[in-house]
């Protein structure tokens, strides 16, 4: 069941949002060669903490850690360790905060070092697909009409799409009704209405669209072992364009 939230729950949403955008801005400052993923998630933990929110993830269904640290050909969940940032690595950071009850959630994708051509085309093209799908998440439309727009703008560029995670609505669970897939065609599903907050998440491969995940039970890599983008923000759904909850 789809849960619209009222406008004084979409203020503490919005709290939990700019927390985790705090905590990603702070994080791309960070990153650098030789620095440890698991460095990464003390001070995410850290960070959290001292704002009077928890950590989304930590805990969830016996996740160990506060964020996920996807590199290279890794897709999404990756768990911090001792691993080293290297020059060169491509990294994809996903955060969550629960403040007062409510979450946010979003993710963002950095080179460590200097970024190929090939890592930045991927990046922006992911990015784009994001705004894309925001754009799409307006009252009146269906819920189809995000995944459509996802996977018209990444498959333009010659990349592929995520089949096997896909975004969700978000409130006082991290994940609620309704799915967003990343692909689909348009037209289909519940009619978007004000008041549905949602977490739209493009994970995009620069090959093929399929993943193993590994013997950790959370890191999904690629199947062909190509790298992987992924950007996220948490929207509610207004009168009007939707509001990004996770931007500074």
């Amino acid at each position: 069941m789809i849960t619209l939230k009222t406008p004084q729950q979409i203020v503490l949403m919005r709290q939990a949002g700019r927390i985790v955008a705090e905590l990603l801005t702070e994080l791309n400052k960070l990153v650098k060669p030789g620095l440890t993923t698991k460095e990464l998630d003390d001070f995410s933990e850290r960070f959290i903490l001292e704002r009077k929110a928890l950590p989304a993830f930590k805990g969830y269904h016996g996740y160990p850690c506060t964020i996920c640290t996807s590199i290279n050909e890794e897709v999404v969940h990756g768990i911090p360790s001792s691993r080293k940032l290297r020059e060169g690595d491509l990294l994809s950071i996903d955060a969550g905060a629960v403040y007062q009850g409510f979450y946010g959630d979003a993710a963002l994708t950095l080179p460590v070092g200097k970024a190929t051509p090939e890592m930045e085309k991927l990046m922006t093209v992911t990015k784009g697909a994001l705004q894309k799908g925001i754009e799409a998440a307006r009252a009146g439309a269906f819920l189809s009409d995000i995944s459509n727009a996802v996977q018209s703008h990444v498959e333009r560029h010659g990349f592929s799409v995520v089949r096997d995670f896909v975004g969700h609505g978000i409130g006082q669970q991290l994940h609620e009704d309704p799915q967003i897939p990343n692909f689909g065609t348009p037209g289909q599903g519940a009619r978007l209405k004000v008041g549905m907050v949602l977490a739209i998440e493009p994970m995009i491969n620069q090959g093929s669209w399929e993943v193993v995940v590994k013997d950790d039970h959370w890191t999904a890599v690629t199947k062909d072992g190509k790298l992987s983008a992924h950007f996220e923000h948490t929207i509610a759904v207004t009168e009007h364009e939707a509001e990004v909850l996770t931007k500074l």
